[in-house]
């Protein structure tokens, strides 16, 4: 293609549905930046960490339900092309959620077909996934000619709906518009890679906090499987090249899907590991085959599935891994995107190297203006140590297990005396320290001085250390 930049968009009407989500808002700014006349982002949140940003620019802000009709048309109305990058299941707890994951994915897809096809709208870009390709078999510089995964075999509800999401759009490439004569709908889909960059919300907090944690135990799979990442300006370049794909009668994209990344497959605990590193936590050491990691990935979606009640509380953490997952880290399955720079110019705009730098870098500021603290296992030490101290201390001697962390403590106190003593040391440390803690926040770290007098009044030194740290930095 040999277009402007500001070809089909600039005094158009755009909408992005999910245009409040990390990829969404980034479309949005630079729809903006190009020239369009109104873009839409069409959410069902009311706000965002993009929010902001977004009406200072002048983008309209639309609340409603991919999955209901009269919201859709409602944001449809009057636009010339949409973007649908609205979806839900992607990752962590959400992907238990079958029933909303196809109300989302499936039939908001629907949604936002049918409401192109009334209301006139001549081109629509979809934001597919790998998964509807890629199922868990290794996969080596794939293409475009690859058959869909078999629908009844994926093993998560996402990359199943997904698939039937893509191939409703692709099929309804080329059908006449309603009350237009002459006119088409043209479709195309964008299938990304992981996507990455500043601000991201799904994977990389997700895996900084368990290696925060301490939870990263292990690498999965050997050092030879390899993945895509795509940073998420690579990804905006992509979709606006496949929406000006869609211009003229005879459109080179439509009815087309397209494989996007970075261009560089890499293993993705080697990828991760120098923001890992950046931000001072540990990266795992051993690695875990892939037939264990599905069992554990089997018996974490089993107890997460029992628990389906209570999958949106907040004090649910997210779960260890899950089948699909263990098949995206640990088995190769990367593409060419050879397709769509020739058919619609992409080529990414950003390196690896140059988007992982600006990640580690925003990663390093939120550590710097957040609450930083030792790992889990640390938590159930001081936690545990000292309930166990003050039942052994204090509490009669009418159970086995006070029995017996008594017997502990006057072999190591020599006393009772000597053991409340202790406890009494240790809860006064506790106190002086959080305080302590409390006042040296104030000055260096003030929107945390609370979260610093709480966390080290529970865990004493062991949060102390990390402000002292900061002090020093």
């Amino acid at each position: 293609m040999h277009l402007s930049e500001m070809e089909g968009i600039e005094g158009k009407t755009l909408v992005v549905t999910g245009g409040l989500g990390f990829v969404g808002s980034a479309l949005c700014l630079e729809l903006v930046r190009r020239g369009a006349v109104e873009v839409r982002a069409f959410d069902l949140r009311p706000s965002s960490p993009w929010s902001h940003v977004l009406k200072d620019k002048g983008v309209l802000c639309i609340q409603g339900d991919v999955a209901c009709k009269d919201d859709v048309e409602r944001a449809l109305r009057g636009a010339d092309c949409v973007f649908h990058l609205a979806a839900f299941g992607m990752s962590g707890k959400e992907m238990l959620q079958f029933g909303h994951v196809d109300e989302v994915n499936i039939n908001g897809t629907c949604h936002v077909l049918d409401a192109c096809l009334d209301l006139g709208i001549k081109r629509l870009v979809y934001c597919s996934t790998y998964n509807v390709v890629f199922g868990g078999q290794q996969i080596i510089n794939g293409n475009e000619t690859l058959p869909y995964f078999p629908i009844d075999q994926h093993v998560d509800p996402y990359g199943r709906s997904k698939s039937i999401a893509e191939q409703l759009v692709l099929k309804n490439n080329g059908r006449p518009l309603k009350n237009s004569t002459g006119n088409h709908l043209y479709t195309c889909a964008i299938r990304p890679a992981a996507i990455y960059g500043p601000g991201e919300d799904r994977h990389l907090p997700r895996i900084v906090t368990m290696a925060k944690l301490g939870l990263l135990l292990f690498r999965i799979g050997d050092q030879t499987v390899k993945s895509d990442w795509l940073f998420v300006d690579n990804l905006v370049l992509a979709l606006i090249l496949a929406s000006m794909g869609l211009l003229d009668d005879n459109p080179v994209a439509a009815g087309q899907a397209y494989f996007i990344s970075d261009g560089a497959p890499v293993n993705s605990f080697e990828f991760l590991q120098p923001l890992l590193r950046s931000l001072d936590y540990e990266l795992p050491k051993t690695s875990l085959g892939v037939d264990h990691a599905l069992v554990l990935g089997k018996i974490c979606s089993g107890v997460y599935t029992i628990l389906y009640p209570w999958l949106n509380r907040w004090w649910l953490p997210q779960p260890f891994i899950l089948p699909s997952e263990v098949h995206k880290v640990g088995v190769t399955h990367y593409f060419s995107y050879l397709k769509a720079k020739e058919e619609i110019g992409y080529f990414p705009m950003v390196s690896s190297r140059e988007g992982m730098a600006l990640t580690i870098s925003y990663w390093q500021e939120r550590k710097r203006i957040t609450l930083d603290g030792p790992t889990i296992y640390v938590w159930l030490f001081c936690i545990i140590g000292m309930i166990s101290l003050f039942c052994a201390a204090f509490l009669p001697d009418t159970t086995g297990i006070v029995s017996l962390l008594r017997a502990i403590c006057l072999f190591v106190f020599r006393s009772m005396w000597m053991t409340r003593l202790v406890f009494y040391l240790a809860v006064a440390a506790h106190i002086i320290e959080a305080f302590y803690a409390w006042n040296l926040a104030k000055r260096v770290d003030p929107a945390n001085a609370k979260g610093w007098f709480w966390q080290t009044f529970a865990l004493g030194y062991f949060s102390l250390r990390f402000l002292l740290k900061r002090v020093r930095r």
